[in-house]
């Protein structure tokens, strides 16, 4: 028999996490993480909260029966609590859950619940420092933590973007929405996170280097403003590539046709109108002296997602599929064009447009740079000699449709008491008033005479058509019955 007992607490003043209901930050680990641990080796589990206006008094947590806790709390409404585990051998291949909750004396958090999974101590932890700049973050992994470690068979979230090393040390840069880089909240910050993990080659049967797994990220407080570090309209956008180092594109709006006003970051997103010219150029930057900008292909989608099953090609396979699509003369590492502002039939007020790019080492006859449009994709010639990065997608946006302003009804001028209309407004409804309503009146009884007369017309046509077959049909019958008679009296002549 189970036995329990509820009590009801009064109302809060507000839900607000953080206020007085505890909220996480950012040292707790997400809802659904998978952690990892082995067997004789202790596993550590931290886990922070705060509520301004309440005093967190305990962590409620479920997990295994082994699990330790360790509680802490100060002044400023933090509490922090930590679990400890040593996984035994009979633990290895399990995947333990651990779920655990922050309460006050009134309120409680959200429950947040995370997988242990318990596996052989194979993987290598090495040391990685990461720099994180405005736009991008930077790791170095440091050799000497890893030996005999194959750099050649690391990567990251991404697999189109790789990694460089030099004597020291194996580096990696992207921005925050490239190379598989993902966004979270973390209640008091905002993260962006990836990492580096090691592979094995389709082709292998075996293997004999040891798994790498290394999380890395930037935190950024919320209390500074977002759009200082994370560029909302993505303009920015940097890769790493084991041939061509670190490069990255910068994707803009322009105000003109000469390329040199860019929209500002708090204008988006633009308001355009239909038919409207929209000027656009990629810019492309290498650690490399020389490299050449293609541009393989560029289509809009009504939102930021490339693989939407929704799009319209402005360029495919290097060749131009819109009409309005101009390309402006720019210089080898620049691609500057315009096209007429279009929508989505349906329900949709915004187009985004993402365009493939590709750098390539100028003077290669058999990069892709060099092949420019191909109407049969499929005879691309590849040579091994030919340098040149992977295709990577950018994308600009959202830009947003506005309404045309409805026509204003001219104003009208009296002479002679008859109305004047402005020439321009030809086809727009004149406003009404009393004279331009008894001129209505007088092209109405015209209009319904005109109607009228042509009814009229036509109808007498109609009746005439039916008395002549009238005649033709009685004079036919007249005849017919004639005939019948005079072959009647033939035959009593006979007789």
């Amino acid at each position: 028999m189970l036995q329990f007992s509820v009590e009801v607490l009064p109302p809060i003043s507000t839900c607000v996490a953080g206020s007085m209901l505890p909220m996480f930050l950012s040292r707790t680990p997400s809802h659904r993480e998978v952690l990892h641990a082995s067997p004789g080796q202790t596993f550590q589990l931290y886990a922070q909260a705060q509520a301004q206006n309440s005093q967190i008094r305990s962590f409620q947590v479920s997990g295994p029966g082994n699990m330790t806790r360790e509680f802490s709390t100060d002044l400023t409404g933090k509490a922090e609590v930590i679990l400890s585990w040593t996984p035994q051998r009979r633990d290895l291949k399990r995947l333990v859950p651990v779920c655990f909750t922050a309460e006050t004396t009134q309120t409680q958090s959200e429950m947040r619940c995370v997988v242990v999974m318990v596996t052989r101590a194979i993987s290598t932890q090495g040391n990685a420092t990461v720099a994180c700049s405005p736009n991008k973050m930077t790791v170095m992994l440091e050799k000497a933590s890893m030996p005999d470690i194959d750099e050649h068979y690391l990567k990251l979230k991404d697999p189109s973007c790789s990694l460089v090393s030099n004597d020291t040390y194996i580096m990696g840069t992207m921005s925050f929405s490239t190379c598989g880089t993902t966004l979270e909240d973390k209640g008091d910050y905002i993260v962006f996170k990836n990492e580096i993990h090691s592979f094995e080659r389709p082709t292998e049967v075996i293997t004999r280097r040891k798994t790498v797994q290394i999380d890395f990220s930037c935190e950024f407080p919320k209390t500074v403003t977002i759009s200082s570090y994370y560029n909302l309209h993505q303009s920015d956008y940097i890769f790493t590539e084991s041939n061509f180092g670190s490069f990255g594109y910068t994707f803009e709006i322009f105000r003109d046709g000469n390329f040199t006003q860019k929209v500002a970051s708090d204008a988006y997103p633009v308001q355009v109108k239909l038919m409207e010219t929209i000027y656009m150029g990629i810019q492309a930057n290498s650690e490399l002296p020389s490299v050449s900008l293609f541009v393989e292909s560029c289509k809009a989608t009504p939102d930021e997602n490339p693989k939407n099953s929704l799009f319209y090609y402005l360029i495919q396979n290097g060749c131009l599929k819109d009409e309005t699509v101009k390309i402006h003369p720019s210089n080898q590492t620049s691609f500057n064009f315009e096209l007429q502002a279009f929508k989505f039939n349906g329900e949709f007020d915004q187009v985004y447009i993402t365009c493939s790019v590709i750098l390539c080492e100028p003077g290669s006859p058999f990069s892709r740079c060099s092949q420019g449009c191909l109407s049969n994709p499929s005879r691309r010639r590849r040579r091994g000699l030919s340098k040149e990065t992977t295709g990577h997608y950018i994308t600009q946006g959202p830009l947003q449709f506005v309404d045309l302003a409805p026509p204003i009804p001219p104003k009208e001028e009296k002479s002679a008491g008859k109305p004047r209309m402005d020439p321009s407004a030809e086809g727009n409804p004149p406003t009404a008033t009393p004279e331009t309503c008894s001129s209505n009146r007088s092209w109405g009884i015209r209009n319904v005479f005109s109607v009228s007369f042509s009814t009229l017309v036509f109808a007498g046509g109609f009746a005439v058509s039916l008395i002549l077959l009238a005649v033709v049909l009685y004079r036919f019958r007249r005849r017919r019955k004639s005939e019948d008679q005079n072959v009647l009296i033939d035959s009593d002549v006979d007789q």
